[in-house]
């Protein structure tokens, strides 16, 4: 694995490239577990270096959407909007039992942060309906908002422009499910799919 330094990234966030991930193959089967750091890095992921990795969507019960900022010392994608995520849900988020977080589908995307660090998984999509107390970690979160669907509208607009950050993975599900999945919050079970992956 290549040798990169980390001398100039925040320290905490260095630790957390030490953390294990689950190395899968093209169609979600386990082969293996590699750094979080030899995950992310595009040299590796050219040769294929494929993870598994899920993205929580929260509602409260306004419906509204919670998205959280990451905190610019992150590694990938500094600075940018994102659903209740991913693999930190726990830095965000308290009070919410296994059994209240509904999976919905996967999907499988590739995307250079810059010219070293980049993502490629699979990732679980996993929804929740509940109003939660929230405990940001200010290494992981920058900021944090509810937002209904005008509002997330809007903040696409201004991403559009360049005015906003929004990582491609939530660019991609917005863009392509997340406005169905929104519309029908009591009935979620109609779009769970075991089988299919979808490639973007």
């Amino acid at each position: 694995m290549p040798e990169i330094n980390t001398n100039h990234l925040d320290e905490q966030q260095v630790q957390l490239l030490a953390e294990m991930c689950i190395l899968i193959d093209e169609n979600d089967n386990k082969i293996g577990s590699e750094t979080k750091k030899n995950c992310h890095l595009n040299e590796n992921i050219e040769k294929g270096l494929l993870h598994r990795a899920f993205s929580v969507f929260l509602f409260n019960t306004e419906n509204k959407l919670l998205l959280q900022q990451r905190s610019e010392a992150k590694i990938t994608f500094p600075g940018g909007d994102f659903p209740t995520y991913c693999h930190y849900f726990s830095v965000l988020l308290i009070d919410v039992p296994p059994e209240e977080i509904n999976y919905l589908t996967r999907i499988h995307y590739k995307a250079q942060s810059d010219g070293i660090w980049g993502e490629h998984e699979i990732d679980y999509i996993l929804f929740v309906r509940k109003n939660v107390t929230l405990n940001p970690d200010p290494n992981e979160v920058k900021s944090y908002c509810y937002v209904s669907k005008g509002e997330l509208e809007d903040l696409l607009k201004k991403a559009a422009s360049g005015e906003v950050k929004i990582t491609p993975w939530f660019k991609i599900i917005v863009e392509t499910f997340l406005f169905k999945w929104w519309d029908n919050l009591n009935h979620l079970s109609q779009f769970i799919d075991h089988e299919k992956i979808h490639r973007m």
